[in-house]
């Protein structure tokens, strides 16, 4: 039971995740990239302290001993942060989440290599067709005549940055992987929050625009549900291994669709529909499979003779 619950965290968490990108990607036109991730990241506090709150054990919560960890945790996660939200103000949204998609296959590979996780051979399977869906669906960012405009191009900027902001993300999941085997949920995500905080806070200098009303109210909504979205998140890592729980950032896709097409006009392509559905099918499999093996485990298990005093 377990891993489905990691599982269903990671959808959860991926579908609030989702509606903060929505949200914030109102704002990039009109606000630079650093204040957005401050105000993501600093409003992102208020749910996480309620909740902690609510546990009734705040102070306790936020405790370490591993203040290394969670500054390498804050640098990647802050980096790939920033890279996303550059992604969304070139981007449609569901083009910058679909190029995110890289980040799971990293990570199930990182997770092998750096976590010792054992990864069968139907999951590797299942990985490697979910990228070929990816590719897929990146395919319009491949082509040679894309970069032609050189960096400055819009789009080829953003799919740059939303591809580097993969990398980030996966060794962030990573880290976050780590940090679950000592440190409490509370104090990875508090941690994160208030470097992110800092490190935006940085990019001041180079102008940052005081919001409206309206605006003010799109940054709280973003901040809240980042800070809803990244303790379903760091919580889900806690039942299941990260190499079960990554292809499932794929469910993104489906939400992505969705608002850009409610909120921003923006139609899937065949290639964004024929990637997508290769992409889910991989992500069920999965689904079935881990629960095909967790009945038999259980059968061997009941079958097996039980030692005296067991």
């Amino acid at each position: 039971m377990k891993p489905l619950l990691g599982i269903s965290l990671k959808v959860l968490s991926a579908l609030v995740f989702t509606m903060m990108s929505a949200t914030l990607k109102t704002l990039m036109t009109r606000y630079p990239v650093g204040e957005v991730v401050f105000f993501r990241s600093s409003f992102a506090l208020l749910p996480l302290l309620i909740w902690l709150r609510w546990q009734g054990d705040l102070v306790n919560a936020v405790r370490t001993r591993n203040v290394a960890g969670h500054f390498k945790r804050g640098l990647i996660g802050t980096s790939g942060m920033y890279l996303g939200f550059a992604a969304l103000s070139y981007l449609p949204l569901h083009d910058a989440i679909a190029i995110g998609y890289a980040s799971p296959l990293i990570v199930v590979i990182l997770a092998a290599l750096l976590l010792n996780e054992k990864v069968r051979a139907y999951r590797w399977t299942a990985v490697a067709i979910g990228f070929v869906g990816v590719l897929i669906m990146l395919s319009p960012y491949l082509r040679v005549e894309t970069f032609s405009g050189g960096l400055s191009a819009g789009p080829t900027l953003g799919a740059l940055c939303a591809f580097a902001g993969a990398f980030c993300s996966a060794g962030a999941m990573i880290q976050v992987r780590r940090l679950t085997a000592t440190e409490k949920t509370g104090a990875i995500v508090f941690y994160f929050f208030i470097l992110a905080s800092l490190l935006s806070l940085l990019t001041m200098i180079f102008g940052w625009r005081m919001p409206d009303a309206m605006d003010w109210g799109l940054f709280v909504i973003g901040g809240i549900l980042g800070g809803i979205g990244q303790i379903l998140l760091t919580q889900s890592y806690r039942f299941a291994d990260t190499s079960v729980i990554a292809p499932f950032e794929y469910t993104t896709m489906i939400w992505a669709l969705l608002f850009g097409w409610f909120m921003f006009g923006d139609l899937p392509t065949p290639t964004v529909l024929t990637g997508g559905a290769i992409v889910a099918a991989t992500g069920l499999f999965i689904v079935w499979r881990e629960h095909r093996i967790g009945l038999l485990r259980t059968k061997e298990f009941q079958a097996s003779p039980q030692r005296p005093g067991v």
